[in-house]
């Protein structure tokens, strides 16, 4: 295996902290995706709740060899850091034709940290099809606060995507995007196996920074998204720039001057 580190750019945090996802498509070998059915199939053992990775998964193991290859750690690390610990995992797994869907959600958002993320990562061992129906993401949703499933009850947004990729693929999320496994009308059972990792250190500058001062970081901060409704869109640039703040330890980053004008304290100055 490969000792180089594949840190992220720029670029890619930017999308990241927009998108609330980073999608990196067919990167784990067909070896391991035609090897993690069976290991899938007759399931995993649980993992104690904020387990270092090296005690959560023995050296040899399928979700260790997939951890340290050699994209996925550079992301991880670029996200979360060295030295994560893994929160939980699952082996989700949709049945074929089995005629319902997951609503829509984001998981456990009574997490309000305004200076830190956790990290889902999302692997699929198949090819995913339209009609295997895949994991719903609305992209840019992850900092617009919601409970859980007080989403549930919408069935569609504008801009969703619902993700159809090929085997072993790799989704790395935002602990609060809002998402859905959607039901598999196909004649194949679907597996899709989740870990969720949180940060030990300061999210903090962690990814490969040379392309920090690029336009392209800009760019990536000011995306839109269809669903969002006239001006209430900016609140989630403006979030994004409080996040970006945070991630690069630079008060005074901003975009179109948003940040700047609204925490302009004149009174605070004067009595200083």
């Amino acid at each position: 295996m490969s000792t180089t580190r594949h840190l992220l750019t720029s670029a890619q945090v930017a999308r990241f902290v927009a998108h609330g996802f980073l999608r990196l498509d067919a990167i784990v070998p067909q070896e391991m995706n035609d090897e993690a059915l069976g290991v899938f199939a007759d399931g995993l053992d649980d993992v104690p709740y904020g387990s270092p990775v090296r005690a959560a998964y023995p050296e040899g193991s399928f979700s260790r060899r997939l951890v340290e290859l050699p994209a996925v750690a550079g992301a991880l690390e670029s996200l979360v850091g060295p030295d994560p610990t893994v929160d939980h995992h699952f082996v989700h797994i949709r049945e074929p034709r089995e005629g319902s869907a997951q609503p829509l959600h984001a998981d456990a958002l009574i997490d309000l940290r305004p200076d830190a993320f956790d990290v889902q990562l999302m692997y699929y061992p198949q090819d995913v099809t339209a009609e295997m129906g895949g994991t719903l993401i609305v992209p840019g949703s992850h900092l617009r606060r919601t409970n859980e499933s007080d989403t549930g009850r919408y069935q569609n947004l504008r801009g969703q995507t619902r993700l159809t990729c090929p085997a072993g693929t790799v989704v790395l999320l935002h602990h609060g995007i809002w998402h859905g496994g959607r039901r598999n009308d196909s004649d194949r059972i679907r597996f899709m196996y989740k870990i969720r990792f949180n940060p030990t250190v300061p999210q903090v500058r962690l990814w490969d920074t040379a392309d920090l001062d690029s336009p392209a970081v800009g760019e990536e901060l000011g995306r839109s998204f269809p669903w969002y409704e006239g001006a209430t869109g900016r609140l989630e640039i403006h979030n994004r720039i409080k996040l970006w703040r945070v991630l690069t330890a630079d008060p005074d980053f901003d975009l179109d001057y948003w940040a700047t004008r609204i925490t302009n304290r004149p009174a605070q100055r004067s009595h200083a």
